[in-house]
């Protein structure tokens, strides 16, 4: 019987394999990349909105804190976006004939919403809570990044789940003190800047139970600083106990990394460890 096939056939069949096993894997790694993209998360994009609104102008320029406009976020899941009212309380005053300021004054005048665009706009099936992050020390530069310096609002991080979950498994390099919050240029502790936190042994689960300062508290009652490293060195005793009536002020703890601070905010604020804050069961009841 004649043979069907050439040898070479064995050779071609073999690099057909390969080539179809390239080929998925580079639709693979191309899919990827693709779903990463700013083509799909929309990092970076500065959508056209119908009023070219500056956080740069309003927040550093101005110095307005996130919650004149924001009223919501330290009490709701959405931090809202401010009513045509908020504009104008200013704006009746003040540019009140610009041609950018046109619809603002339209909105007012008809009482129809400014169509803005959201920029942060996340899945229907993804829940995000505003106010337990802001009130468990996440500042707003953490996820919306350096907002007082953007001339036009555009989204600073992915806002993928894989982003979600890098926070959610290591939560002490964001932390901070709920005093600095809304502070955009808040770089943590270091060496030359360090932090003193305290407990104001308050009880409860909220992150208002922890007083920081970013001035040393010691400086000013230094043989109280000492009185307190002899008690902890040697036990209470009845010397370190104050008169009656008079309040030692509160233990600092010093610290010159944001590790060091955001494990100790991790305890105070009573944070889940990386398991809970990870599971299935956090967002999906």
């Amino acid at each position: 019987m004649a043979q069907v096939f050439d040898r070479s056939s064995n050779a071609l069949a073999r690099f057909s394999l390969v080539l179809t096993g390239v080929i998925v894997i580079a639709l693979g790694v191309t899919l990827d990349q693709l779903q990463r993209s700013p083509w799909v998360t929309r990092q970076g994009q500065r959508p056209d909105q119908p009023i070219p609104f500056s956080h740069k102008h309003h927040v550093e320029g101005l110095g307005l804190q996130c919650q004149y406009c924001h009223t919501q976020v330290e009490k709701a899941a959405y931090a809202g976006i401010p009513p045509t009212k908020t504009c104008i309380n200013c704006h009746a005053q003040i540019w009140t004939n610009a041609d950018l300021l046109e619809p603002v004054r339209q909105s007012w005048a008809t009482g129809a919403s400014i169509q803005w665009i959201r920029v942060h706009d996340l899945p229907d099936y993804v829940y995000f809570n505003h106010e337990i992050h802001v009130n468990k020390g996440i500042g707003c530069a953490s996820c919306h990044g350096r907002v007082d310096e953007m001339p036009l609002m555009y989204q600073q991080n992915t806002l993928q789940m894989e982003w979600c979950l890098n926070c959610h498994r290591n939560p002490a390099v964001n932390l901070r003190p709920t005093s600095e919050i809304y502070n955009m240029a808040w770089a943590g502790p270091s060496s030359e800047k360090p932090v003193w936190c305290t407990s104001t042994v308050k009880g409860g689960a909220t992150a208002q139970n922890v007083s920081c300062t970013t001035t040393d508290p010691t400086g000013k009652a230094p043989e109280v600083a000492m009185l307190q490293m002899s008690a902890e060195a040697n036990g209470p005793t009845s010397s370190d106990v104050p008169p009656l009536g008079i309040t030692m002020p509160a233990s600092y703890q010093k610290f010159t990394s944001q590790i060091d601070l955001g494990k100790y905010l991790t305890t105070q604020y009573h944070i889940r460890n990386p398991e809970q804050l990870s599971s299935c069961e956090t967002c999906h009841r």
